[in-house]
């Protein structure tokens, strides 16, 4: 399921790197009894939508949106709960709308645009970490290890599936990312995802890639 949000006009300025206040605001809508923090991340979330942007931050607008997806409807009616009971949000933005869209159905190869740049990650056997491109031979391979394992977290048939960036797309670029004072090296490159239509649903609403759960890797 999948929840969209419409923002109020607020005159405040949001700073570039709202990610983490985003982030906090989902699990404050979830409420008291988090469950899903430090867990594998069954849902997703874009960044704020139709925004406009000047040298100092950005500023919502009329029609500002953004959308949270998660593969459990449960957890989604909680959050909209928690948004009616609480709908501000940061920097003078709430929540003044939400519509709800069951999940599509899909054919056996979709090709998605992503909402949020796809994070890959890895921690190598020198204990560094290392962020993929989508240029990288391994990118896909990882791409699709992380859905088979959400897959497997969530119950799910997770053979036959398959994750790779849409190379023919020109626009692909690599997007550097600070998140709590870390910088992660994110793509910025639609994905093509090839599996049963159940598996590309799930995809869907849980995202592609590394840290869905604080903005990485939605999907439109």
């Amino acid at each position: 399921m999948r929840i969209y949000l419409t923002l109020n006009n607020s005159n405040q300025i949001i700073p570039f790197n709202y990610q983490p206040l985003l982030t906090g605001c989902l699990h404050k809508w979830i409420g008291d009894k988090n469950k899903i923090h430090g867990q594998t991340s069954l849902y997703s979330f874009s960044w704020l939508q139709n925004v406009r942007a000047s040298k100092n931050g950005l500023s919502i607008k009329q029609d500002s949106t953004c959308f949270f997806s998660f593969h459990d409807d449960e957890l989604a009616k909680k959050v909209i709960q928690g948004i009616m009971d609480e709908p501000d949000m940061f920097n003078g933005s709430a929540v003044r709308d939400i519509s709800i869209r069951p999940t599509p159905d899909f054919r056996e190869k979709e090709t998605f645009v992503a909402s949020s740049p796809i994070f890959i990650k890895r921690r190598l056997e020198n204990g560094k970490e290392k962020h993929y491109s989508y240029k990288d031979d391994e990118s896909n391979q990882l791409m699709t290890q992380t859905l088979k394992t959400k897959l497997e977290t969530a119950g799910m048939d997770n053979q036959n599936v398959s994750v790779y960036f849409d190379h023919s797309y020109p626009g692909a670029k690599m997007k550097l990312v600070p998140y709590n004072h870390i910088k992660n090296k994110t793509n910025i490159c639609p994905v093509i995802i090839e599996g049963s239509p159940e598996q590309i649903a799930f995809a869907w609403n849980v995202g592609i890639g590394n840290s869905t759960g604080i903005g990485f890797g939605s999907l439109k």
